[in-house]
């Protein structure tokens, strides 16, 4: 059975490290999506700084990129309502502006919601990268979800139940497509005030789906 297992990061070089551990580890490039929030506009195509590493050789047959350089090749820039200035890879660039789906915050949570995370952790994850965050998807066999999440969680997955919790301590009410997207000040004090997990190998929860069961989602840990 395929699975999609999704994790949330503070930021777009975190889910980029994650995506280049991912493919170290073998799982393929076609299946490995990222979505940051790009308020400052740091980030844009063909901007990986790990150009000279290993994992960045790539063979171009019939036209298609592979590895980390086809990572950072296929980086888009968009501006979605609701999420505001972003950068996608992979699959991800289809669920906010494939045919159909409109570049809309609605698209990514929608395709969320199709591979089987439920709406409501479809919203938090919308909601993370709304906030300057990011999020990495990858679909994968089954029998390797365990190790794609705990690649994630060696490389700081964010505890989202945690983080959902700390941001309603703060008022937050729930996702709000109307809500303005999060500027490149306030991204990083949302980042300063959080930081990372000292200890991201202790047990924090990703979501994990039946990419063909859209009624089926529960929680990894550790």
């Amino acid at each position: 059975m395929v699975k999609t297992i999704v994790g949330s990061f503070d930021g777009y070089p975190t889910a980029r490290r994650v995506a280049r551990e991912l493919m170290d580890e073998g799982y393929m490039f076609r299946d490995i999506g990222i979505m940051a929030g790009n308020a400052s506009g740091d980030y844009r195509a063909g901007t990986d700084d790990d150009k000279g590493s290993h994992t960045t050789t790539c063979a171009l047959t019939g036209g298609v990129v592979g590895g980390a350089a086809g990572l950072a090749a296929s980086l888009m820039a968009l501006t979605i309502p609701g999420l505001g200035a972003i950068v996608a890879a992979g699959p991800l660039i289809a669920m906010v502006s494939g045919a159909g789906a409109g570049a809309v915050a609605g698209g990514l949570i929608g395709s969320l919601t199709d591979a089987g995370v439920s709406p409501e952790h479809a919203n938090y994850y919308a909601e993370t990268v709304r906030r300057g965050g990011a999020i990495v998807t990858v679909k994968v066999d089954e029998s390797r979800a365990d190790r794609a999440a705990e690649i994630m969680r060696a490389n700081g997955a964010i505890d989202l139940d945690e983080r959902v919790s700390r941001w309603r301590e703060a008022g937050w009410e729930g996702w709000d497509p109307s809500a303005p997207p999060f500027t490149a000040e306030e991204a990083e004090r949302e980042r300063r005030l959080y930081g990372t997990h000292a200890d991201p190998l202790s047990g924090l929860p990703l979501s994990s789906s039946a990419a063909r069961d859209s009624r089926r989602s529960s929680t990894i840990r550790r």
